[in-house]
């Protein structure tokens, strides 16, 4: 693979939506050598070497921050973790001020967990540094579609023609968005399921089928990808009771009976609620392979904006 033809040409990775499919192509088929490297033979490559990246995370994250930070380290790159929590973000500094500071010490790219939407676009506009989007308020979360179609993709072979169906709480998910604007532009179906109160009234117009009935919309699918409900985004109770959205919505055995459909959950899982101990521990659930794959598609993502030369003959196998 030639350096010209192994690299993203764009500053930044904010959204599914911009991107290409002969882009997300790339990164699909590029995080295949790097999975490959680091959970059969070498540990850690030289393609950051000198580059020092900041994990810039103003929400909780477990999955996401740490790996984006293994994936850093596994290039060869310095890492430095802002704890929000702990920084000059709690006297009333504001997230450019904060950003200028860290620029100050010729950083070379952000990854940003940001509770407004747009957050990340806005820093990319006013920066010259790549920012990429590790989520965004329930706006969007590139990296997570992208580790679940490449998840998707390993298991199946293909994501053309195949049908998805998303589970849970679509209002307020970013990765719902981000899954389905990335499952459509590769040629999957896509369906979603839940409560009324739970799905955009204008979720059909991104081309997506929508169902009520979790049996119903179950039938025929080769993907279930369970969403858990964002409670800490929603301003008031939107269904009943989390015992009645168990009996209704949650993916167990009785509700997924064709052992052949594959099971995703970006995490964390609350067990009991969308998920059965059943499911999430069955052999169809794929869901910590999902865990390892994000750090394989986050190094392709890392490499191909950032990375210095082209992918050595031990990556490239």
């Amino acid at each position: 693979m030639s350096k010209k033809t192994s690299k993203l040409n764009r500053k930044d990775l904010l959204d599914i939506e911009s991107l290409s499919r002969e882009e997300i192509n790339l990164i699909l088929e590029t995080a295949k050598p790097f999975k490959e490297l680091f959970t059969k033979s070498v540990k850690k490559t030289d393609y950051l070497r000198g580059k020092t990246i900041v994990n810039l995370f103003y929400e909780p994250s477990t999955r996401t921050r740490t790996s984006f930070e293994i994936a850093e380290k596994r290039l060869g790159a310095d890492v430095i973790n802002i704890a929000v929590s702990t920084s000059s973000v709690v006297k009333g500094e504001s997230l450019l001020d904060t950003v200028k500071t860290l620029l100050a010490m010729k950083i070379d790219a952000i990854i940003m967990r940001h509770g407004s939407s747009g957050a990340p676009h806005f820093l990319a506009d006013r920066i010259k540094v790549p920012v990429i989007n590790g989520g965004d308020g329930f706006h969007a979360h590139p990296t997570q579609a992208l580790l679940d179609m490449f998840t998707i993709k390993e298991n199946l072979g293909t994501l053309e023609g195949i049908t998805v169906a998303l589970v849970g709480d679509i209002s307020f998910s970013r990765v719902a968005r981000s899954n389905i604007r990335g499952l459509k532009k590769m040629g999957a179906n896509v369906r979603v399921i839940g409560p009324s109160t739970l799905i955009p009234k204008d979720i059909d117009k991104m081309g997506v089928k929508v169902y009520y009935n979790l049996n119903t919309g179950l039938k025929g699918v080769d993907v279930v990808n369970i969403l858990r409900i964002q409670k800490e985004r929603q301003k008031q109770m939107l269904f009943p009771t989390i015992r009645e959205y168990n009996r209704f919505f949650a993916i167990d055995e009785t509700t997924l009976t064709d052992k052949n459909v594959l099971v995703l959950h970006p995490g964390p899982m609350n067990r009991g609620v969308e998920i059965s101990d059943y499911i999430a521990d069955s052999e169809q659930a794929v869901i910590l392979k999902q865990v390892t794959n994000g750090i394989a598609v986050r190094m392709s993502i890392l490499y191909l904006l950032i990375g210095e030369g082209p992918l050595k003959k031990e990556t490239a196998k």
